[in-house]
């Protein structure tokens, strides 16, 4: 992970530059003054990469420096995370800063071990001025302890949090402001987090503070190595081709804000459809949002979709369909096993699969049309992982590559049963290797085929038609 350099504003940060910038942090962050710094984003490279967006208006913008910023006072909730949902004891800071208000029940704070989008800690400033530390299951709010510190709007304030086991403790500007033992969430990324109200973001920090804490893998060696898998996961047999044809809608549902899915939701293949853009404009909210173990199927996507379906860990989409796929189909996040089986996509200008978290994606039994990449393991997130991919019974027709990888952390792409159709020249490209980098930086390709090592595979894998 990539440590920016400190604003020019905090001059002892800057002065001892980038190198020291986690040991200073750490210094001034109260319990645990040797924690390490697992990530940083202070936005000076003038973009949101590795932050996934949930409902409001986002952007990165100059105030002295960047800053990510939410405009609308509007929003009921709206949201940023970043991290992994597997990260359990650490404290964040960040410094916030309130730009309006729309009722003095707005908030703008920050928030730990969001296990969803709607489960979290969050220390929030409050248009009544009060400073609150809560913890947040859905429309369940309850205050772990609270302070009136004369909160306006238009003042930066340092916000942080602590976990410890089931400790919460939330400081502002230095100062606790709340302690108390709560049981709500066990571990979870961090997040931005404002409802109706608008504001800044800046200077966010994680740094480790014990057992069971977040680590990030330094861009000079490779992610910690897992056993590449040989097969698809033992579920019911896989049909002889992928489906032949692109199902009919039931009926449709025009989707406003993004649906939340744990255990089963079977859709009846009906069409969802109405969030987004329909292009490729990142940070879009998904269609869908699946908690650990959830099972999505029998469902059509329709245009526009957002960023389709997001999986914090591991999950099931059987039978699902992008009839039109913005700016991905699904990102894999937290998890460690993903199964994709039957269903299609279609339109992928870039990806169809986008994985960002550990572990192995599985996608079998299935149809791509006229997109860029089938699958993409990260080259460029915040947290570098091994990752490994196994397709097995793919058609594709007109798209560019069906496995993109990063040989230089170790992952592993698996094909069997592959049918290319209408490309006499062979042009698909099969398995693309990639070098994985830093966030911040841009990955490079460095070849393509089979080796026997990360792209498996035999000529007689690959049926070209």
């Amino acid at each position: 992970m990539q440590i920016r350099r400190a604003k020019n504003r905090h001059p002892l940060l800057w002065a001892v530059g980038a190198g020291a910038t986690a040991v200073t942090l750490a210094a001034g962050m109260g319990s645990s003054a040797l924690a390490a710094s697992v990530f940083s984003d202070n936005f000076n490279d003038g973009d949101a990469s590795g932050w996934s967006k949930s409902g409001g208006t986002w952007s990165v913008l100059t105030d002295g420096s960047g800053v990510f910023n939410q405009a609308s006072t509007s929003s009921e909730l709206a949201r940023q995370f970043a991290g992994q949902t597997s990260w359990t004891d650490y404290q964040v800071q960040a410094r916030v800063k309130p730009t309006g208000f729309g009722s003095s029940t707005g908030l703008v704070g920050l928030a730990a071990r969001s296990a969803s989008s709607t489960k979290m800690y969050r220390l929030a400033l409050l248009g009544s001025g009060r400073a609150e530390l809560q913890a947040v299951n859905g429309s369940q709010i309850t205050a772990i302890g609270s302070a009136s510190l004369g909160v306006s709007a238009g003042n930066w304030y340092t916000l942080r949090i602590e976990t410890s086991g089931s400790t919460i403790r939330g400081f502002v500007n230095g100062t606790q402001i709340a302690s108390g033992s709560n049981s709500l969430a066990a571990s979870g990324r961090v997040g931005l987090v404002t409802a109706y109200a608008s504001g800044s973001f800046d200077d966010v920090t994680v740094d480790s503070g014990g057992g069971g804490t977040p680590t990030t893998p330094p861009s000079t060696t490779a992610p910690p190595t897992s056993a590449p898998p040989t097969t698809t996961p033992p579920t019911t047999p896989p049909p002889t081709t992928p489906p032949a044809s692109w199902p009919t809608p039931t009926s449709s549902q025009k989707v406003d804000a993004t649906i939340p899915v744990s255990g089963t939701l079977d859709g009846g293949m009906k069409r969802y459809y109405g969030i987004g853009d329909g292009g490729q404009s990142e940070s879009q909210d998904p269609m869908f949002e699946l908690a650990a173990g959830a099972t999505l199927k029998n469902v059509i996507i329709g245009a526009p979709a957002g960023d389709g379906v997001h999986c914090e860990g591991n999950c099931t989409l059987i039978n699902v369909w992008w009839e039109d796929v913005g700016e991905d189909a699904a990102t894999f996040r937290g998890g460690t096993t993903y199964t994709v089986d039957g269903g299609g996509a279609r339109s992928g200008t870039d990806k169809v699969f986008q994985h960002n978290g550990a572990g192995t994606v599985y996608i079998r039994n299935f149809r791509v049309e006229n997109s860029g990449k089938l699958y993409r393991a990260c080259g460029n997130c915040s947290t570098s992982y091994q990752r490994h991919v196994v397709l097995d019974n793919i058609t594709a027709t007109s798209t560019k590559v069906l496995a993109g990888i990063n040989t230089n952390w170790g992952d592993t792409a698996r094909f069997s049963r592959i049918t290319i159709l209408n490309d006499p020249n062979h042009s698909t490209k099969i398995c693309q290797k990639w070098k994985g980098v830093p966030k911040g930086s841009e990955p490079t390709e460095i070849g393509e085929g089979a080796d026997g090592v990360n792209c498996l595979y035999s000529a007689s894998d690959i049926t070209w038609r």
